[in-house]
Order: C-alpha cells, then structure tokens, then sequence
C-alpha cells in the first residue's frame, strides 16, 4: 500500500518525464543538424543576441543552446551529454538541486546550465570545496567553453585583486565557496570602485553549487568571518591551560542516581559544551585570587576557562586538528577530512587549542564583516546545486534555500551489492575484522576502500595491515598533496586504499585504474599541460585508438614513439585489468565507522557501482564508537553480555540497524536545529548588513547627485532626531529642551550659531521644527557653495565611507558580545532569541544615531586646503 501511496504522491519522476519531453526530445531532433553547423561560436552568439538584445527569456533558447552545447562537448573533449545528463542541465537552470549519483558525470552536467546562463551577458559562477577541482574543472572544460566563444575564469587563493577582477569578467567562472564569500565581504569593505572584483552591475547573478549539500549544509553551521587583529594579550592563555589541567573532570547530575554533579565541571559531548560546578567555581575563584568569578570584571576570564576545558576535553589532534611542522593547528574538516588552511575556531577557541598544544597563539581576532553560507547563496538571482546526496536533505533545502531536489536517473542500472552492518564490541574488534575482509578480498584481486572519520582511525588501521602484511595507501588531511592521483588508482586490482571520508574528492574510481589520468601524469611531468588542445588531442587518440597518435605525438616535444607505445601498452593494460576486476566483483568498499550523517555514508558507498560496475560495500560498528557511545541503546550490550558473545563475534540484526539510524536521525535533527538557530541569529544580522552594504554601495558607485542626497539625508536624519528628542511635537512647550537642542545641532553645525533658538517656543512645534530644519538646509547649501559641488561629494564620498566602515565594525563587536552572552537570559525565563532581537535593533538604531551625527559634524566642520576640525 505504502509503495503505492509513495508512487501518487512522488513529484520526481514526472519531474522527469516532463523535462524529457520538453527538452530532451527536442534536443535530440536537433543534434544531426547541428552537427551540420560548422561555426558553433557564431551560432552560440546569434543566441545571446536573442536574450541580450531581442527579450527572449533563457527557457526560449535552451533547446538550441543545449544542442549546441552538446555538439561543442562532443567535438573538443569528445564527451556526448547523456540524456540524462541533459535533464539534470535543465534541473540546474531551474535553480533546483540535481542529485546525481558517484560517476554520472556532474561536472560535464554543470556546463549545460554554465553556458545557457552566460547568454544572458551577466556572469555564471561554479562553486566548489578546493582549489583543486576548481582548477581541474575549468581547465577540463575549457576547450568546451572555447569553442561556443566563452571566456572562462579561474579564481585560486593566491590570486591578486587585479587578477581576480578579470576572472570574474569572464562569462563563466570556477571559484571556491570561502574564495566566493570573502571577496564578496572584501568587496563591501572597499575604499573605491577600482577596488571591487566582482561585478558592480551583477555581481551574484546565477551559480552553481557543487557538492551543494557539503557547503550548504555541512559547512553552514560556521559563517564567513574577515577579522582584524583586536588588542588583546594572549599569555593569558598559556596560563589558564596551565590552569585547567588542575580541574578534574565529573559526572553531571542524573535523576536517580546522583542528585548533583561531580568534579570541578562536567561536558556534553552532544552539544560540544562544558559546564563549572559549584565546587569547580569556587576552587578555581581561589587559585585566581578573585572574588566572583562571573562578575562583570571576569567575565572574560570566565569565557576563557570555557574555552579552555573545550579544548582540553572535546578537541582533539589528528582528529578535529592537526599541529603543521611549523606549529600550525589547522582544522580538520569533519565531513571531507581536509585540512581547512587559514580558518581558525571563533570565539578564542582557537588560541585554546594553541595554548594546549603549546605552540604560539595568534592574535585574537576583532570580526570586520561577516555573513553565513545561507544569507550569502541567497543573495543570488538564481542559484542550483549538485551532489550525489541530497534528497534526504530536501526539507532543509526548502526550508532555507526555496529549492527542491530532483533525483536524475542513472546512465545504466545500479548493480551494487550493499550487505548489512556487522556490530562489534570494541573498536578493537572491529578493527581486526576489517583486517581480515581486507585480507580475504585481496587475496581474491579485488580492489578496496576502507573509510574512516578520522585520521587518527586511518593511520591506526594502516599500522594493522602493515602488520598483515597488506600493501596500501592512506589519502587523509596529511597527504592531500597525492588526493587525485590516489583516488584515480583505488580501483586497480589488489590496490588497497584507505580514506578519511570520501565526500567531494572530485575524482572518480574507474574499475583497473584510469589510463587518461595516468598519461595525463606523465605528460605533466615533462611540462605539457594536459588540458593543451594538442595534449588533449594526443591523449584522445590514445584512448579512441584512432590511429593518429604517432602523427599528433610528433607535434609534443619529447613525445617519441617508443613513448606513444608505452602509452599505448598501459592503457591496454588498464582495459584487461578493468576486465579482471568486473570478473572478481568489483571495487569492495569497507566503512569502518558510521558518521554522524548518513548522507555521508552513502557518499563512501557510492564510489562502487559507478557507471553499471559491479561493486560491494559493508560498514562495521563498534559499541565504542562515538555515534553508538552517545546516541545507540544500552539494551543492546547487555543482550551481548547475556548471550555471552566475545569481541569476534558480531551482530547483523535489523534491530541493531535500526538503533544506528534513529542515532543518525537524532544528530542530523540537532545538526540541523544547529544551523536553523545559526540563521536566525544571523538572519536580524542579515536585515542590518542589507542595508548598511546597500547604502555603502551607493555612495561608492553612485553618481554625486546621489551621494549629495545621501548626505543631506543623513544629516538632515540627525537634525530630525534632535528634534524628536528634545523638542518633541506631542510634548508642552514647556518641556522642550532648548539648551540641549541648541547643544546637539549648534554643536555639529557651526553655522547654526546665530540661529535664533528662543523665537521656537512662541511657534506652533510643527512649525518650529520646520523652521530648524529650513535652517540646516541653508546652511548646506552654503556649504556647498562654498566648498563647491565637485570637492564636497568627494568629501562626503570618503566621509561616508570611512564613517560607515568604523561604525559598523563597532557595531560588530557589540553584536559578538551580545551573542555570547544572550544565552544567559534564559536563565531568568526570557526567551534569549527575542532578547537578543531586541537589543539587536536598539544597537543598530543606536549606531545609525552616531553615525549621522558624525557624519554631519565632519561636513560642516571641515577645513578646506586642512585637516578636519576634532
């Protein structure tokens, strides 16, 4: 009945079957006559002209685009979209999430969407997780580009401004998320318009988000933050990790069998979070020689002892961070296993875990401009995503993003064998067993990959098949630098391999090992690029074996025909070994752990079975991992311990499987509570940050007549709140104060000096207040007469600014300090989201006050040909 039920009300697959018909089909009634077409670049141009200049929308021509596309795929990288490939293009236009599974071909998908979006003259962004895929992206696909006459850019993490202005000039651009969000925060802290590089005119127009459910999920729960060195000492930190090792760690209170903690503090493990005892409160009071240690004067300190115990207690080396040669802590990415180079822990967490490790701190950092994943993709026209794990996501997708999931259908049938989980007691346990699959499956030709959650888990495993006497490779934060070609090799026969998660790495496992990848190797290493059109085309003969690779080696410097035979031998050796491996089962994946996202479990699973190939996965558990430690229930081990089983004998129970999954639901449920609460907090950010980088980017690219305004406006918004103040229009006259009044204007307004203030009280207040503000416009324009039009908007232009900036950095601070703190309101029964909403707008109301005043004092006090009166 269910399944029923799920096929009446499941959208997908009409989803489908309607793109098939509306573009697919159509598509392909095209492709023989544009084969005919000789200029593809003239073509694809007629069509820009339609959208640029004739109002066709881009849903008008992406049936003649897509077959255009199509067509300069097949004749420059000799790659034909797949049909389905052609719905997921469309999917992507749509502005939908395109889940597609591990080898369908993503990154040729993406560029159906890339350039159909670049007719419309505005900018196509791709969005992945490293430099790495940016990089290989746009190279492999931009002789594609080229062909349909578009530029492409490529934006990397040393790249200058001037450079990365032209990048993002181009029609189309490969760039990284943190790249992407950092120079749009750079650009909103610019000093004037040469500085910007995104576009000024359409500088978010449309993207495409690869492994979007890693950015925009996973990485969602830490924002974009650019800081600046605050002056702060740091010694403080060396002395209270010092001081924490003194504390002893408790048990906290639980109804039934302690009525209070125990120890000097207590941690939750769940939520990341360390809580002080009353004992542990008083004691370290005492080794501080202080009184109270919550009191306004040691508050800090207390958020540093916070922080420290985090440290000591939930962040751990080679598992959360690893310490560099140089004395580097350097973040582990908990769901791609990558070291995170240049992001720090917020919140002085960071300089905790150096104090710890008893490297040098660096700086404290004061936040200059910030903004989330979530608040940043959604300031784009139209954006999309792509990942082969989305659809459990869906409801996160909608509830943030406004976009649904299309499932696109495989190429060829999944024929993967997935067995169920085998559960162990120890970590132990399950270590050996993992060994002894390993083993058995070696011994039978198949290749393996074994996933772990952390490197600290990857390297003891290596220990233990170096001990079996299995050869191997280990891919984790440590070794980044052979990611691809280790990856492109895992699927060779008796090839071993063993991951620190495999979400993201761009590169596929091809059955008997990559041949392209390989020459593409050697070809570098003796200095040819290998997306050069003449390697590219010696390479593609190597492969279709054409016949023309001596003719087109020729054209190669050091290519020789004894090399064009080596090459020639190792791809047929490449193809009888894929042959060996399909006949033996394909590549066998081994997780040795479950993650806390199931999402990324099927990410490990899906690197077998790709493309129609045979393959094979089992994950093993034990009740010592973290997941089943913190989430699974206790009744399991206790029927273990009943039914006497010892540490190798596992259980593959549905009930079993059943615990791991509702484990898995509730961290996904937390994680994601994690990230809404992120949003929400930093949604009231997000309205303030709206218009202060709006009324910014006016008055840097505006014409004067709009600075000019800008400028009467604000001060004409000081003046107005003078008035609101101290001369209320609802208020007796009585109770007007005009020694203020005259103090706040007179004082930022010198040419108000003579205003006859007196002469207000014997008018009606409307009237009053329209004489004060008669006045001020007055003295403004003789303010401009007298500086003249041209040198006071430049002025105002650069007093904008600079006020601007200073405010909103304080203003920033101030938002850093309430949100630490909001969450003590709810001790007093308010809710602290609403507080700290409250105290939000009053702060922001507060430094639009200031800065008006400022600003108006700067103007009217300036000195022309000197410097501006304090």
């Amino acid at each position: 009945m269910f399944r029923v039920l799920n096929k009446m009300f499941d959208t997908n697959q009409r989803d489908v079957q309607r793109i098939m018909k509306s573009v697919v089909q159509p598509v392909n009634a095209l492709e023989e006559e544009t084969k005919k077409i000789e200029d593809l670049a003239a073509a694809f141009t007629a069509l820009k002209v339609r959208v640029q200049e004739g109002g066709e929308s881009l849903d008008d021509v992406i049936v003649p685009a897509f077959a255009l596309i199509r067509e300069a795929s097949r004749r420059s990288i000799g790659k034909r979209h797949y049909d389905v490939q052609l719905i997921g293009g469309a999917a992507l236009n749509a502005g939908r999430i395109a889940e597609m599974r591990t080898g369908e071909g993503k990154t040729l998908v993406a560029t159906l969407a890339l350039c159909l979006n670049a007719l419309s003259g505005k900018g196509a962004h791709l969005v992945t997780v490293n430099d790495y895929l940016v990089r290989v992206g746009a190279e492999e696909m931009s002789l594609l580009f080229r062909t349909l006459g578009l530029t492409v850019g490529v934006i990397q993490r040393d790249m200058q401004p001037a450079q990365r202005k032209v990048a993002y000039g181009c029609d189309i651009t490969y760039v990284t998320n943190s790249e992407l969000g950092f120079d749009y925060l750079r650009d909103n802290m610019a000093q004037s318009p040469d500085q910007l590089v995104l576009r000024a005119d359409t500088p978010l127009n449309f993207a495409i988000v690869d492994e979007v459910d890693s950015i925009l999920i996973d990485e969602a729960r830490t924002p974009l933050i650019i800081s600046g060195a605050a002056e702060k000492a740091t010694d403080q930190y060396y002395v209270i990790a010092k001081l924490v090792k003194k504390l002893n760690r408790g048990e906290p209170a639980e109804p039934g069998k302690r009525d209070e903690p125990t120890g000097d503090y207590t941690v939750e493990e769940k939520s990341k979070g360390v809580h002080l005892t009353e004992k542990g409160i008083t004691r370290l009071e005492k080794l501080l020689s202080i009184d109270d240690l919550y009191s306004q004067t040691n508050m800090e300190k207390a958020h540093m002892i916070t922080q420290a115990l985090r440290a000591k207690d939930l962040y751990q080396k080679d598992t959360d961070y690893i310490v560099s040669p140089e004395g580097e802590v350097i973040i582990i990415d908990e769901f791609t296993g990558r070291s995170m180079a240049g992001r720090r822990y917020g919140e002085g967490l960071h300089q905790a875990i150096e104090a710890k490790e008893g490297v040098k701190i660096e700086n404290e950092n004061q936040t200059l401009a910030t903004i989330t994943y979530q608040n940043f993709f959604r300031l784009y026209s139209k954006f999309s995503g792509m990942t082969g794990t989305a659809k459990t996501e869906e409801k996160e997708f909608l509830d943030i993003y406004g976009s649904d999931v299309l499932v696109i259908p495989t190429n060829l049938p999944i024929i993967r064998q997935d067995a169920d989980d085998l559960i162990y007691r120890t970590v132990l346990g399950k270590y050996m067993a993992v060994v002894n699959e390993t083993k058995t499956m070696h011994a039978t030709g198949r290749p393996v990959l074994i996933g772990t959650v952390s490197i600290d888990s990857s390297e003891t495993l290596s220990r233990l098949l170096h001990e079996a006497g299995i050869p191997h490779n280990v891919l984790n934060a440590k070794y980044e630098a052979q990611e691809a070609s280790i990856v492109a090799q895992a699927g060779r026969s008796d090839q071993v391999t063993i991951a620190t998660n495999m979400a993201g790495r761009g590169t596929d496992i091809m059955l008997g090992g990559n041949a392209e990848f390989m020459l593409g190797e050697r070809l570098e290493a003796m200095g040819h690029s290998r997306y050069d059109q003449n390697t590219e085309n010696f390479v593609k003969s190597i492969m279709r074996r054409d016949g023309n690779a001596q003719q087109l080696g020729a054209l190669l410097p050091g290519v020789t025909p004894q090399f064009v035979a080596e090459a020639e031998a190792a791809r047929d050796a490449v193809e009888a070994d894929r042959k060996k491996v399909q006949a033996a089962g394909g590549l066998h994946i081994i997780g040795t752990e479950r993650h806390e996202s199931r999402r990324i479990d099927n990410q490990l699973r899906g690197r077998a079975g790709r493309q129609g190939d045979p393959g094979s996965s089992r994950f093993y558990v034990s009740f010592e991992d973290e997941l089943m430690r913190l989430f699974a229930n206790d009744r399991v081990v206790g029927m273990m311990d009943r039914l006497g089983m010892d540490d190798t004998q596992p259980i593959e129970a549905r009930m079993v499987t059943g615990a791991i999954e509702r484990a898995q639901a509730r961290v996904e449920d937390r994680n994601f509570s994690t990230r809404k609460q992120l949003l929400e907090f930093d949604n009231v950010m997000s309205k303030q940050r709206e218009t202060v980088y709006a009324q910014r980017r006016e008055v840097l690219l505006g014409p004067d007549s709009d600075v000019e305004e800008s400028t009467e406006g604000m001060i004409l918004g000081y003046v107005d709140a003078q008035l609101a103040e101290h001369a209320p229009l609802d208020a007796d006259h009585e109770s007007w104060d005009l020694d203020a009044l005259r103090g706040g204007i007179g004082d930022a307004i010198p040419a108000l000096e003579n205003f006859d203030w007196e002469s207000l009280i014997s008018m009606p207040a409307e009237q009053a207040h329209r004489k004060v503000i008669a006045a001020v416009a007055d003295a403004f324009d003789a303010r401009k007469a007298e500086l003249g039009p041209e040198l006071l908007n430049g002025v105002s232009r650069y007093v904008l600014i600079q006020v601007v900036d200073q405010y909103w950095k304080e203003h920033l601070h101030g938002m850093d300090v309430l949100r630490q703190g909001i969450g003590l309101r709810g001790y007093g029964q308010r809710d602290p989201f609403s507080e700290y909403k409250f105290e939000a707008t009053n702060m922001f109301n507060e430094m639009i006050d200031n800065l008006r005043a400022e600003v108006t004092k700067y103007i009217f006090r300036m000195q022309v040909g000197g410097d501006v009166a304090a």
